[in-house]
């Protein structure tokens, strides 16, 4: 074992690290006591050099998609288990390594490059832009075909992920009461399969937003293969609905986290605007828990941490308590509120699956920083849930009508009745 590699072995050897560890220069640092099946790969000394602490998730990840650090066999397991880890020691032999100058610091190509006044119409757009307009062929390699890219729901947990999607899709109309003939807003609409589903399945009309002009493309060509109808989908921010008239239902799914904590107010009151007296919106968000444990506590996050940094520029996870109250002071009343965390953590288990079983199809779609950025992205991500760091939650709201009712059922029976 080279020189560096005995120095690691002593920074990663306390005895509850329950991952193994294999150095660039073939050995293997072996866990202690029961271990995933997979193991941190460190290719290069610079990979070890990023855990010297004080170690910084944003530097990890930048080694990570640099290809220096890497997770061979099971991802997920192996990020639960460094998770779990308290981490390298803090000794006054590796502060001063870092004193030295050890890290050189991988800058990624990939990272944004936004510009003007933070949650500005026009910085939202490039945000949103730069994560949603990579490539649709990309996305569906581990989205599917249906593109719905939020938390499934998995009624029985066996479900095909293509199955729990639909079930998502239907919960979310059942909880809105969607009848026939009724105008829907989905706002953040993706590639449509919201207002498809509202379409086909419920005769609704109404209209579909997005500032992704991938999205847009895609979601208006389903909705044009479909029988006449009365839905469109157009690009527009939430803050430019302009003049329209009040909508029956409205649905926001994944979009809130774009919003940011200082516009949500803001957020909720165009929501209510949007809403006739009487109608129902449900706001589907992430949520970060108050607990504020970090997915690898030993890792700093500067900067934001790395999904803010590198895969949702200026986005926000709020906490649920702060979002209802923001919801009532803005005139609804709040009807229901679900978590769905494990529903998410077995959604993005799902997609990073298949980004694994298609990750050099990625490579040629994306390149293969950014396709590594991804896969982190999406362990990190289901790691969070399975952790209690973060949920989602599915807030149901009403605008009060003047007789006071609104359409909520008395039970959730009919909800999550024999959901396809």
């Amino acid at each position: 074992m080279s020189d560096m590699a005995s120095a690691l072995r002593t920074l990663l050897g306390p005895p509850s690290r329950g991952f193994e560890v294999a150095l660039w220069d073939g050995s293997v640092l072996p866990a202690i006591g029961t271990a995933p099946k997979g193991r941190l790969v460190l290719r290069t000394p610079a990979a070890a050099e990023v855990l010297v602490p004080p170690a910084s998730e944003v530097r990890a990840a930048e080694a990570f998609t640099a290809g220096i650090l890497d997770i061979e066999g099971d991802t997920l397991g192996v990020l639960e288990a460094a998770a779990r880890w308290p981490g390298p020691p803090l000794t006054a032999k590796t502060a001063a390594a870092a004193a030295s100058g050890w890290w050189k610091r991988v800058h990624s190509a990939i990272a944004p490059k936004l510009q003007g006044r933070r949650h500005s119409p026009a910085r939202d757009r490039s945000a949103v832009q730069y994560h949603y307009d990579v490539s649709d062929a990309f996305y569906r390699l581990f989205l599917g075909p249906s593109l719905v890219y939020s938390c499934a729901f998995f009624a029985k947990g066996d479900e095909s992920l293509e199955a729990a999607q639909q079930a998502k899709l239907e919960l979310i109309c059942r909880k809105l009461d969607l009848r026939r003939g009724e105008r829907l807003l989905d706002v953040g609409c993706g590639w449509g399969g919201l207002v498809t589903h509202a379409v086909q399945r419920y005769g609704a009309g109404g209209l579909g937003i997005t500032l992704s002009e991938h999205q847009l493309s895609t979601a208006q060509a389903r909705l044009a293969a479909l029988p006449p109808h009365q839905m469109e989908v157009r690009s527009a921010d939430y803050r430019q609905l302009g003049d329209l008239p009040p909508f029956d239902k409205v649905a926001s799914i994944g979009m809130m986290e774009h919003v940011g904590s200082e516009r949500l107010d803001a957020y909720f009151e165009a929501m209510f605007r949007a809403t006739r007296p009487g109608g129902l919106f449900l706001n589907h968000a992430i949520a970060m828990l108050p607990s504020q444990r970090k997915t690898i506590p030993w890792l700093s996050r500067e900067g934001g941490g790395f999904i803010r940094s590198y895969i949702f520029p200026d986005s926000e996870l709020i906490p649920v308590a702060r979002v209802a109250e923001s919801a009532e002071r803005a005139g609804f009343e709040v009807r229901d509120l679900e978590s769905l965390r494990e529903h998410y953590a077995e959604t993005l288990a799902h997609w990073l699956h298949r980004l694994e079983q298609h990750f050099e199809e990625a490579v040629v779609l994306v390149g293969a920083e950014r396709a590594r950025a991804w896969r982190l992205y999406l362990a990190s991500s289901s790691v969070a849930f399975r952790l209690a760091e973060i949920s989602v939650f599915q807030l149901l709201l009403v605008r009060p009508g003047k007789d006071g009712r609104a359409p909520v059922p008395r039970t959730r029976e009919r909800w999550y009745a024999a959901l396809e």
